[in-house]
C-alpha cells in the first residue's frame, strides 16, 4: 500500500510563518537583542515573588475565568467585568477576534506594513486579508481603509501606535473613521504600546469604545509591564464581543503565574511609570541622535524606532549584528527596539557608520 501524508488544509500553504526577533547568539559577538520590542527592565517589584508563589501549584490548572485579574482590570480601567476577556498576549486575543468574526469568504482589513501576525491569523481562520498601504509618512491611510470596505468585510485592525513604524493615528482622524465604518463591522484598536505614547492628540481607545458597540480595544502586559515571557493580554469590548472572545479562548490558556504577575504589575503603577518614562527619554535621545546623523524617520510613539531603508534593510541589520546588536529587518525598513543605553549606543554607532556609506 502506498504511504500518504495526513491531509492538511490546503489554505495553510499560503500562510506565512511568524518570524520572531532574532536572538543574540550565545558566545558570539552580539551582546544585545533589539529585535523583539522587549522591555530591558526586569519584572516590576513584587512580580517575581508572586510568580514563584504561583509556580508552587503548577500541578494544578489555572483559574480559567482569570477571576482575580479580571476584577483588577475592571477596577483599573473602570469597565464592566462583562466587557473583558483575557488571552495569551494581545496577539492571542487578536486571533480569538478573527475566529469570532471571520471565516472563508470574509475579509479582514489592516494597514501594511503593520503587525506581522495580522495576515497569519486571518489566513489561518480561512478569511481573506486585505492589506492597505501606509501613507508616505508611514501612518495608517484611514481613507483608503474606508474605501477597501466591502460587503464581505468583518473586521478592521488599527494598530495604534503602529508596529513596526511607531506612528499614531490621532484623535480627530480616528473618530471620523469610526463614525463612517458600518456599525456591523468590528474595529479593533490594537494598543500594545499605549503606555509609551506622549502625543497629546493620541486617542485612548477606552474612551472611544464606551459609546461604540463595534469598537474593541486590545492591550498587553508584554511590553511596558515586561511580562513578554508569560503571555497575558486582554480585550475590552461590549458584551456580545467580549462573550464571543471568552468562547474562542483556549481553555486554561493564561497560566496562574501570568495571572498573578499581571495583578501585581497593575498595582505597581508608580514603578511602571518611572520605567516607561526612562524608556521614552531614551527613545527621544536615540531619535535625536539619528536625526543629527542625517536620518529621516517617522516620529515613534512606541518603544522602538523605524528606519525606512527598503532593500538595504538586510545589509543594515548585518552591520548592526557585527557591531553587537540584533535588529529586525523587514522588506520596507528596519525596526530597532529601545533597549539598554549601552545597546542603544552600539546601534547608534552602527547607524552612523552605515549613514556615511549612503
Amino acid at each position: 500500500m502506498t504511504e500518504k501524508n495526513p491531509k492538511l488544509r490546503a489554505a495553510l500553504d499560503a500562510v506565512p510563518t511568524y518570524k520572531p526577533g532574532k536572538p543574540a547568539a550565545a558566545g558570539g559577538p552580539v551582546a544585545f537583542k533589539l529585535s523583539s520590542n522587549e522591555n530591558p527592565y526586569p519584572p516590576l517589584p513584587g512580580v517575581l515573588e508572586s510568580a514563584l508563589g504561583a509556580a508552587s501549584s503548577l500541578n494544578r490548572y489555572p483559574d480559567m475565568a482569570c477571576t482575580g485579574l479580571m476584577a483588577e482590570l475592571a477596577e483599573r480601567f473602570d469597565v464592566p467585568l462583562s466587557h473583558l476577556a483575557t488571552g495569551t498576549g494581545s496577539v492571542g486575543v487578536a486571533q480569538q477576534l478573527v475566529q469570532a468574526t471571520a471565516g472563508p469568504g470574509d475579509e479582514v482589513i489592516f494597514a501594511w506594513r503593520s503587525f506581522e501576525a495580522y495576515p497569519i491569523i486571518t489566513q489561518v481562520a480561512g478569511a481573506t486579508p486585505v492589506q492597505v498601504p501606509l501613507t508616505e509618512g508611514a501612518v495608517h491611510d484611514l481613507e483608503a481603509m474606508l474605501a477597501a470596505i466591502t460587503d464581505r468585510t468583518r473586521l478592521i485592525f488599527v494598530c495604534n501606535p503602529n508596529n513596526p513604524t511607531g506612528t499614531v493615528v490621532r484623535r480627530a482622524e480616528l473618530e471620523s473613521f469610526l463614525d463612517r465604518v458600518p456599525s456591523d463591522i468590528l474595529v479593533v484598536l490594537d494598543e500594545a504600546y499605549i503606555e509609551f505614547v506622549r502625543d497629546p492628540e493620541f486617542p485612548d481607545g477606552l474612551d472611544l469604545y464606551r459609546n461604540r458597540p463595534n469598537v474593541c480595544v486590545l492591550r498587553t502586559f508584554s511590553k511596558a509591564y515586561g511580562l513578554a515571557g508569560l503571555r497575558v493580554g486582554f480585550a475590552v469590548a461590549h458584551e456580545p464581543v467580549a462573550a464571543a472572545l471568552r468562547k474562542t479562548a483556549v481553555p486554561f490558556g493564561v497560566s496562574q503565574v501570568a495571572q498573578d504577575a499581571a495583578v501585581v504589575s497593575l498595582r505597581s503603577e508608580t514603578a511602571l511609570r518611572e520605567r516607561v518614562d526612562a524608556l521614552v527619554a531614551e527613545r527621544t535621545r536615540v531619535a535625536g541622535a539619528l536625526a543629527a546623523q542625517g536620518w529621516t524617520l517617522p516620529e515613534s510613539q512606541a518603544n522602538f524606532v523605524w528606519l525606512p531603508l527598503g532593500e538595504r534593510s538586510v545589509e543594515f541589520a548585518a552591520l548592526c549584528e557585527q557591531a553587537g546588536v540584533v535588529v529586525r529587518p523587514f522588506p520596507e525598513g528596519v525596526r530597532v527596539t529601545i533597549g539598554e543605553t549601552e545597546a542603544n549606543d552600539l546601534f547608534l554607532r552602527a547607524a552612523e557608520e552605515f549613514r556615511a556609506k549612503l
